[in-house]
């Protein structure tokens, strides 16, 4: 395949979309090794969502390093790796969301933005990525379903404002390939069919249609 190589799929989407899940399920069947964010060492998430002005840089910083360290493992690595969220959806939806609330200042959040163009200017996009489009119920159950203690205080609103970023941010998505994935209409947890189907879309993706 020679410069066609694929190195590095990533998938993308707002809280509860179902990253994780389609992340290991894809990472399975292309024998991909899969990379996920580690939601339980975070030194910052529970303060986060106990005093978000006060620790919205602090996490947004915290993120931005862990995901750029992930980047440049993926580029050293002779095998493919797919993504659980990447380092486009802190800078362009995470971020942003909390400045726009109030909820980082403006100070922090031109700090924010300047250290993250000096670190996505050493760095490539992914081979494809996935985006997991879901509705607002959709995201709530799924989020009720897997109970995580630090989950339970997340408002309609954040969700929603997030689902708005995300949305815009995909529109105008140019780095690179990208597969919108309609969780709406797919289950692919429940659904053999489904889950299938994602298979195949990711796959003429990626080699094209033979």
């Amino acid at each position: 395949m020679g410069s066609n190589k694929i190195n590095h799929i990533a998938v993308a989407g707002n809280i509860g979309a179902g990253k994780s899940t389609l992340t290991s399920l894809l990472a399975k069947n292309f024998n991909w090794q899969p990379q996920f964010e580690d939601v339980e060492n975070n030194p910052y998430l529970n303060d986060f969502y106990d005093d978000m002005p006060r620790w919205s840089f602090n996490l947004q910083v915290y993120f931005l390093n862990s995901r750029y360290q992930q980047v440049i493992e993926i580029n050293n690595n002779s095998n493919p790796i797919i993504q659980d969220r990447t380092i486009y959806e802190d800078a362009e939806i995470f971020a942003p969301n909390l400045h726009k609330m109030g909820l980082m200042s403006s100070r922090d959040f031109e700090n924010y933005k300047s250290l993250y163009s000096t670190i996505i200017s050493q760095t490539k996009a992914p081979d494809l990525m996935i985006y997991l489009k879901a509705s607002i119920p959709r995201l709530v159950d799924n989020i009720q379903k897997r109970g995580r203690d630090y989950e339970e205080n997340i408002r309609l609103d954040y969700l929603k404002r997030l689902n708005e970023f995300y949305n815009s941010w995909i529109a105008k998505y140019d780095q690179g390939k990208l597969l919108v994935i309609e969780c709406d209409k797919l289950n692919f947890v429940e659904s053999e069919d489904d889950l299938a189907e994602i298979y195949n879309k990711v796959q003429a993706e990626l080699h094209g249609l033979f």
